[in-house]
């Protein structure tokens, strides 16, 4: 069978997204195509947004290749599924240009994965795969539907695959992911880098995948949730084959990137710059002395909140209190040349507290930015306390709440965001 693995030409304008907007190296998709190709399918990755496709494009490419399924996702790269936009403007924009070439249409991404039923509409989808899907999309071809977890379609007049259930990657079995040199070479963005501009292309690589703990904010409950480790041995592979294509930056898309001792220490005899997303009391401090040596440039580290009734109705279970977390914020940035501690806005905490908290950081050097107002997103413990289990209005109940009760914008945020549906 031939698959197709789509990704839009992703447009924000007017959208809530906090993600960045820069293409990036679609890992699922590239990990969905070996799967395929495992298997014994033929597989092609049309990635609209890094060719910067339009939708003539997008559908002649279809056209020439022919193929028997058309698997297109509904948010960016992984990197962002956890923080999508809550609209589907791109994919509904996508699905109707390319439908009469798609053969099998299936959808993949955060929101089939929580409100399957009306992706499956809105995408006129023949099908919708919840969860991490990329070693599924073979059991589309060899296997009877029903049988197939996660895996929402109608049959004879109802929604067939409703119980709740999503499929969850053997993360340890991903492969090491190859690009084309035309991938790469396209691939100029260095994703949250500050401290020299780009020599070489930059690339996305992921180490390990989920997070043990539960912050209410995060939506990971359907998807890169129990956390998990890829063996060192393959994501090394997988670095030197970037390498070797003249890659100088690495992003690692982890959720919590940890001080893995043995990995650091062969990252830094490769002379790699990379940035990473953690948690800063996770680390000790020859742990951050270590990641500088490594060639980490950039560290985004997840603080949220400044005191600890907030930090407990966040679920931010931490030993250290918020000053033995600047503490560490600081040997951070002895050690790495951009250190950020990212803030949430939940309305508890006074914006005075905020603003000069922030000015003793700046004045370290360490960067702390203005709190985002927290989206209720699907698939995270906000939501659910909201209004129970998604259902198929879920975004679009999340994005009006949002619109109510946001009345100002963050720094993060250059424009008021308009009040969409899900569907345009």
């Amino acid at each position: 069978m031939r698959f197709a693995l789509v990704n839009p030409n992703w447009c924000f304008a007017g959208s809530v997204y906090f993600g960045c907007r820069e293409p990036h190296l679609p890992l699922e998709l590239g990990y969905a195509a070996r799967a395929l190709e495992d298997a014994g399918h033929e597989a092609v990755i049309i990635d609209a947004h890094l060719f910067n496709l339009s939708l003539g494009d997008l559908r002649a490419r279809l056209e020439d290749f022919a193929p028997d399924f058309t698997v297109l996702v509904t948010a960016p790269t992984y990197l962002f599924w956890r923080c999508a936009q809550p609209e589907l403007t791109v994919p509904e924009l996508t699905a109707a240009a390319i439908i009469e070439a798609a053969g099998v249409l299936v959808a993949v991404g955060p929101h089939p994965s929580t409100s399957p039923g009306s992706v499956l509409a809105k995408l006129r989808a023949d099908a919708v795969l919840r969860g991490e899907f990329e070693q599924a999309l073979p059991l589309l071809a060899d296997k009877d539907w029903r049988e197939i977890p996660g895996l929402v379609f109608n049959w004879r007049g109802r929604l067939h695959g409703k119980d709740g259930r999503v499929q969850t990657a053997k993360v340890e079995a991903l492969p090491a992911l190859g690009w084309p040199d035309e991938w790469i070479s396209r691939h100029v963005h260095h994703h949250h880098r500050f401290d020299a501009l780009p020599k070489g292309p930059g690339a996305e690589v992921e180490a390990s995948r989920g997070c043990p703990f539960g912050c209410v904010f995060c939506a990971r409950e359907y998807f890169r949730g129990v956390y998990r480790k890829r063996p060192m041995a393959t994501v090394l592979a997988e670095i030197d084959g970037l390498l070797s294509r003249g890659v100088e930056y690495v992003y690692f898309i982890d959720e919590l990137f940890l001080a893995d001792r043995p990995l650091l220490s062969e990252l830094a005899a490769r002379g790699l710059k990379f940035g990473i997303q953690t948690r800063i009391d996770l680390w000790k401090p020859r742990d951050l002395e270590l990641l500088g040596r490594a060639g980490c440039v950039s560290v985004e580290a997840g603080l949220e909140c400044l005191t600890p009734d907030v930090r407990a109705l966040l679920g931010k279970r931490s030993a250290m209190s918020t000053e033995q977390m600047v503490e560490r914020l600081v040997m951070a940035k002895s050690n790495i040349p951009f250190v950020q501690a990212n803030l949430v806005d939940v309305g508890c905490e006074s914006p005075d507290f905020v603003a000069e908290w922030r000015d003793r950081l700046h004045s370290r050097g360490i960067w702390a930015n203005d709190p985002v107002p927290i989206f209720p997103y699907p698939g995270s413990n906000i939501y659910r306390r909201k209004w129970g289990e998604p259902d198929d209005l879920a975004w679009e109940r999340a994005l009006q709440d949002y619109h109510a009760g946001v009345t100002r914008l963050s720094e993060l945020q250059d424009a008021w965001s308009m009040p969409a549906a899900v569907g345009s």
